[in-house]
């Protein structure tokens, strides 16, 4: 799905025919300005400048409280559902300020979807919960529902594992089941970026594991962005890896670069342990 300003198209059969930076194609798909974000008084974000590339995996790392899911939440404006927020600075995304005024933000969250940390599965049917967007968009095509399912939990690795039950309740499947459930749901829309708010820190070493497999195909799509702590999984998962403390975005960079060779002496004491 191509983000707009206009009211968003549900999807149908015929639509499917500062710190060192990279450079890659489309390096600036989503480009962060001058950002600063503000909880009341406190503010939690300063000066953040960042250019995510697109159909790479992007890693938020840094202690907790330093601000890496706060500028997650931005990209979909989930923050303005808290009150007393505000922003300085622009995030555009295709060089289009996802502030405009002229924007719908429901259009902006089926563009940019959600994997939150801790699995949340509507209390329906599989199939209902991949498809719940759609409905509540006024897409009633059975074949439509029916190839959508489909797609997603194939995209998702579910397809083999849900295929006999998808009219079961989705409270019914194991943790790690539940949380690529929630991906098959973030990606029905077919959106450009995924947002991933530490997916596994719930999750086994075997969930884990399936969901990191998962991280590597869904970049041939979508652009992805995942938080974690788990610095072992920002290396075996990330192509792109940026640092914050208190706020700040101290080093943006190549995920081998940071970990081999960081250029910041804070980024070395945070990921050889020194503090977290």
């Amino acid at each position: 799905m191509t983000f707009t300003m206009e009211q968003p198209q549900t999807t149908s059969e015929s639509e499917k025919s500062g710190p060192t930076q990279q450079t890659s194609p489309r390096a600036d798909f989503l480009k962060v300005t001058n950002f600063n974000f503000y909880y009341g008084k406190k503010q939690a974000l300063f000066d953040v400048n960042i250019e995510i590339p697109a159909r790479q995996v992007t890693a938020f790392i840094g202690p907790s409280g330093c601000g890496k899911s706060t500028l997650l939440r931005n990209f979909n404006r989930m923050n303005e559902l808290i009150n007393g927020v505000r922003h300085e600075g622009d995030i555009l995304l295709n060089g289009r300020s996802i502030y405009d005024k002229k924007i719908e933000v429901i259009a902006l969250r089926r563009s940019i979807g959600m994997v939150f940390q801790k699995s949340n599965p509507f209390p329906k049917s599989i199939y209902e919960n991949i498809v719940y967007s759609l409905r509540i968009s006024g897409v009633r095509n059975k074949a439509t529902l029916d190839e959508t399912v489909e797609r997603s939990l194939r995209g998702a690795a579910l397809w083999e594992e849900a295929k006999d039950r998808l009219h079961e309740s989705a409270l019914g499947l194991s943790g790690g089941q539940m949380q690529r459930l929630c991906i098959a749901r973030a990606i029905a829309n077919q959106p450009e970026i995924l947002l991933m708010d530490e997916p596994c820190s719930a999750l086994d070493p075997i969930a884990t594991a399936k969901v990191e497999d998962l991280i590597h195909e869904l970049k041939r799509q979508f652009t992805i962005i995942i938080v974690t702590h788990n610095m072992q999984q920002a290396t075996r998962c990330s192509d792109q890896t940026a640092f914050f403390y208190l706020g700040k975005l101290i080093e943006f960079d190549a995920t081998q670069q940071i970990f081999s060779n960081p250029g910041e002496k804070q980024t070395e004491d945070y990921i050889t342990g020194r503090f977290g």
